[in-house]
C-alpha cells in the first residue's frame, strides 16, 4: 500500500467516546523519516486521531485538537518485515481508570510498556467518528505519511470497545494467533469491515453498513495473508544499504545502485528448509544484465562488510556459506560451497530486459534448476528426482532465494514473485499451474513444488 490509500468521510457523527480499530498488518518499511499510518481521522487543520508506526518503529495512538488529549507510544519496536501481526486499539474514555481508556493489543496480548502514556480525561470525545472529517486507511491527510506494507481484515466498531480475543484466537495446533474470519461484533453507525476480497472494488465494506471507501492509487490484491504467509524481499538481509539501494512494492521490487563497488542484493524473508521442493520467479526490469539470481545459505548474507559481487561474498561466520547462482550477463552458473572459492562454468544463455527467471529448488534430492521464460537451462527437468537431469547439485541446507546487482555501476534491477502473482504492481500475464498450497506464477510451478509460504513449507 506504499503508493495508495483509502478514504471515506462519515455523513454523521458516531460515538466519539467508544470505538475499536482492529487490523492485520505486514509491515515492510523499517525505520525511515516518516510515520506509517494505519488509520487516521484528520481534518487537514492540525486536528486528528492517528494510529501509526513512527520512524523508530514504535506503535502509536495520538488524539489532538488544541493539544494532545491522548499520546500513547509503545516501548516495543516493531521491525519484523516477514510476519503478519494483529493490532487492536480500543478507545473507551468512560472508564474510571485512566489506563483503561485506551488499550493496545498486538497478537492477542495487551501492550503495557509505554515510553509515553497520556490518557484522555474521563468521557473525553476523541477526534475519531466526527461527521465531515475524512477517515483514511494507510494515510495521514496533508502529509507524505503513507503506510508501507500489506493490510487485511480491518474492522472499525463505532460505539463498542472490544479486546483482541473478539477478532483473533490461538490456533490449537500451531499455537499461532490467527484471525476470526467472522467475529461476533456490532459495527454501529460508522463501523466497517474491509476484507479486500473484491479485486474490482477493494474499498468494499462487508459489515452490512455499506460504508465503502474510495481507493486512491494502485491498490493490489494479494494472496499473502495471515493464514498463509508468503516470502518477500527482506530489508534486514538487504546488503550495502549505505549505497541507497531500494526495495518497494511490498519489498519485492529490487532497484540496484549506480555507484561503483556497491553490489547490493535482496534475499527472501523465508528460507526453504533442508527438505521439500520450492519455486519462485524473478523478472529482469533493467537493461543491465549484471545481476545474479539463485539460492544461498543464510550465513552467506549475514556479513556486514560485503564489497564484492555475490559469488565472492565472504561472511562473518566465514567457513560454512553455500551459494548457487545464475549470472544474467553471460549465462554462467556460479557455485560456492563451504565458504570456499567460487567456480564459474557454462550453463545457459544470457538474459535480456523483461525476461523471467524461475528457480526450482529440490531439497529432497539436493538439486537446483533455473529456467528463462519457461525453458530450463541445460535441458533441466525439475521432476527428474534423484537423477537430477540438467541440475546444479547443492549441499543439503536451508536456503534463501535472492537477486543481486552483480557489478558496480550497473544499476541492475528486478522484481520477485514468491507466489503473490505480481511483478511489481503488474499481475502475471498468464498464470501457469499453481502449487497445491497456494501461489500464482507466470510459468508452471513444477509438480510437487510449493511456493515459499507457510502452508507450502508445512505440506512437506
Amino acid at each position: 500500500m506504499a503508493s495508495t490509500y483509502l478514504t471515506r468521510t462519515p455523513s454523521s457523527t458516531g460515538n466519539r467516546k467508544k470505538w475499536t480499530w482492529s487490523g492485520w498488518v505486514k509491515k515492510t518499511k523499517i525505520g525511515g523519516s516518516n510515520n506509517k499510518e494505519l488509520m487516521s481521522a484528520n481534518n487537514g487543520s492540525n486536528q486528528f486521531s492517528l494510529i501509526f508506526f513512527n520512524p523508530a518503529d514504535q506503535l502509536n495512538y495520538y488524539d489532538y485538537t488544541t493539544g494532545y488529549s491522548s499520546q500513547i507510544i509503545t516501548n516495543r519496536l516493531f521491525r519484523d518485515p516477514s510476519s503478519w501481526m494483529h493490532i487492536v486499539v480500543a478507545y473507551d474514555s468512560a472508564q474510571s481508570t485512566s489506563s483503561d481508556r485506551i488499550k493496545l493489543y498486538v497478537n492477542g496480548v495487551q501492550e503495557t510498556s509505554f515510553g509515553t502514556s497520556t490518557y484522555p480525561s474521563q468521557n473525553y470525545d476523541s477526534f475519531m467518528n466526527l461527521s465531515s472529517v475524512p477517515n483514511y486507511i494507510g494515510r495521514e491527510a496533508g502529509t507524505s505519511n503513507l503506510y508501507e506494507g500489506s493490510m487485511t481484515h480491518i474492522h472499525f466498531c463505532d460505539g463498542y470497545a472490544y479486546d483482541a480475543s473478539t477478532f483473533g484466537e490461538t490456533d490449537s495446533t500451531s499455537g499461532i494467533w490467527k484471525p476470526k474470519t467472522a467475529p461476533s461484533v456490532t459495527y454501529g453507525t460508522n463501523g466497517f469491515f474491509l476484507k479486500f476480497e473484491n479485486s474490482g472494488a477493494m474499498g468494499t465494506d462487508s459489515s452490512g453498513n455499506t460504508n465503502t471507501f474510495t481507493v486512491s492509487g494502485n491498490l493490489t490484491q494479494n494472496v499473502d495473508t495471515p493464514s498463509n504467509n508468503f516470502a518477500t524481499g527482506n530489508p534486514l538481509y538487504f546488503t550495502n544499504t549505505a549505497w541507497t539501494t531500494s526495495l518497494s512494492n511490498g519489498n519485492n521490487t529490487f532497484t540496484g545502485h549506480t555507484g561503483s563497488n556497491s553490489y547490493p542484493m535482496v534475499a527472501s524473508t523465508i528460507a526453504a528448509p533442508a527438505s521439500g521442493k520450492f519455486y519462485a520467479e524473478f523478472k529482469v526490469t533493467s537493461s543491465s544484465q549484471n545481476y545474479y539470481v539463485g539460492v544461498a545459505t543464510p550465513e552467506a548474507v549475514s556479513g556486514t562488510a560485503i564489497n564484492a559481487h555475490y559469488p565472492n561474498w565472504d561472511n562473518e561466520g566465514g567457513t560454512n556459506a553455500h551459494a548457487y547462482s545464475y549470472y544474467g550477463a553471460d549465462g554462467q552458473k556460479y557455485v560456492k560451497t563451504g565458504g570456499g572459492a567460487t567456480s564459474a562454468s557454462a550453463y545457459g544463455s544470457s538474459s535480456s530486459q523483461n525476461d523471467i527467471l524461475g528457480i526450482a529448488l529440490d531439497l529432497d534430492n539436493n538439486k537446483l534448476y533455473i529456467h528463462k521464460n519457461g525453458t530450463y537451462f541445460d535441458s533441466g527437468n525439475p521432476a527428474s528426482g534423484a537423477s537430477g537431469t540438467g541440475a546444479i547439485s547443492v549441499t543439503n541446507h536451508e536456503y534463501l532465494f535472492f537477486m543481486s546487482d552483480g557489478a558496480g555501476g550497473s544499476d541492475a534491477s528486478g522484481t520477485a514473485n514468491f507466489g503473490q502473482g505480481y511483478f511489481g504492481t503488474t499481475q502475471v500475464a498468464s498464470a501457469g499451474t499453481a502449487p497445491s498450497e497456494g501461489g500464482i506464477f507466470e510459468y508452471d510451478c513444477p509438480s510437487g513444488y510449493q511456493a515459499l509460504c507457510t502452508k507450502g513449507i508445512n505440506s512437506f
